[in-house]
């Protein structure tokens, strides 16, 4: 088990943020045991067909028996959004010992494979330029297998923090945590992530906690260092819909025929599968439109209270007003009221 200890500053300091370069490193599990991954299979596949000129076996080389990955290619993102090139030379401008470290806990006790033999070199020359083929082959890698699928992951993640926060808003640190994943448990200002490999306790005086979803991440996933600030990747909501067939979205609720009588189909449909806020170019991805097909159908649902929606940056968020959840299902049972909008992430 690790354990995060929190104090009030550290809570009241915990963010989210985008990660390219870990979203990278994550899906070489997914290609490396892909029994674990079932919702990813179809990006695995896709992936597979276009690997050519990629060196697999150094790639598949970074990730551990058990699943762990180096740390230093899994940087802290500095920004909300980092970009993948600057995340990319933050990694490949780590000092060597921080790299001879982090590739051999990767496959601590026992010795790493042979492409990375060069990591238990003394000689830092040889270090730095396995360090430098490494990142070589994660920017191929990333511009093959991820950054064609990055800006669909991206809407995915940006909707999961959107309902993270509104779980932070109205439930406090416990209900933020309550649903992200049965491995995660907090209590007294403690997060405890069970079934680790690490057994050791972060306190994290004063540094606060980085969230960071994940669209190919199965479980929750701290740094392997205990010297590494606190940083939770952790499994996203929504990544079934990221590959799955159009037609094959959420279903209306219980009544889902005679509110498509009611609404019409579309609008129907809409409301069902905005039981969390997505904005306008997801839901289309989603149903496989342009964003213009479902505006109007948006408009309407708002206009008769059946949505609410935000602006969030450059985006505008819809989701089901409880009028609309009691009408999706009869059995619902209402969410504690949000507080009085005040800030562009508040639904209203």
């Amino acid at each position: 088990m690790i354990r995060f200890v929190l104090g009030v500053g550290d809570l009241a300091d915990t963010r989210f943020a985008l990660s390219p370069l870990g979203e990278t490193m994550e899906s070489l599990r997914v290609l490396r045991d892909p029994g674990r991954y079932a919702l990813q299979l179809p990006w695995r596949r896709d992936a597979l067909r276009r690997l050519t000129g990629v060196d697999t076996t150094l790639l598949m080389a970074l990730v551990g028996d058990r699943h762990a990955i180096p740390d230093h290619l899994t940087p802290r993102p500095e920004a909300f959004a980092p970009a993948f090139d600057d995340q990319l030379a933050a990694a490949r401008a780590a000092p060597p010992a921080r790299v001879r470290r982090d590739l051999l806990a990767v496959h601590a006790p026992g010795p790493p494979p042979a492409a990375l033999a060069d990591a238990e070199s003394g000689d830092d020359t040889r270090v730095t330029r396995l360090n430098d083929a490494i990142c070589d082959e994660l920017r191929r890698y990333w511009h093959i297998a991820v950054r064609p699928h990055w800006p669909q992951i991206r809407l995915v993640l940006e909707a999961d923090m959107t309902y993270r926060a509104r779980r932070l808003a109205t439930g406090g640190a416990r209900a933020l945590f309550a649903d992200m994943h049965p491995n995660l448990r907090f209590d007294d200002g403690v997060l405890h992530i069970d079934k680790m490999i690490g057994r050791h306790t972060v306190h994290a005086a004063g540094r606060g906690l980085l969230l960071v979803p994940s669209a190919f991440a199965h479980k929750p996933a701290p740094p392997v260092s205990p010297d590494e600030p606190p940083l939770l990747v952790y499994p996203s909501r929504g990544v079934a819909t990221l590959w799955r067939p159009a037609d094959d979205t959420e279903d209306t609720g219980t009544g889902g025929g005679a509110l498509a009588a009611l609404l019409g189909a579309p609008r129907a449909r809409l409301l069902g599968m905005l039981g969390e806020p997505l904005p306008t170019v997801e839901i289309a991805r989603r149903l496989s439109v342009t964003p213009s097909a479902v505006s109007q159908h948006l408009k309407i649902l708002h206009a008769a209270g059946l949505l609410a929606r935000a602006r969030d940056g450059r985006h505008m968020l819809y989701r089901r007003s409880p009028l609309g959840d009691r009408l999706t299902d009869p059995h619902h049972e209402p969410a504690p009221e949000p507080p009085t909008c005040s800030n562009k992430r508040d639904m209203c």
